[in-house]
């Protein structure tokens, strides 16, 4: 089983959102997602998801 680097995975899971109409990630706090804060660069939706761990 491979060992996981601690800085890889923070880069690839901490903080990203994915746009649940277009797919794009954003990395942003996940306090402003939830109070509807930020807006997609691409479709200007508020709605995200979590990215999901494989």
């Amino acid at each position: 089983m491979a060992t996981r680097i601690p800085e890889a995975h923070k880069r690839t899971y901490e903080n990203v959102f994915i746009c649940k109409n277009c797919k794009t990630k954003i990395r942003a706090d996940p306090r402003k997602i939830t109070e509807n804060k930020v807006k997609c660069r691409r479709c200007g939706q508020k709605n995200f998801r979590k990215v999901r761990k494989k």
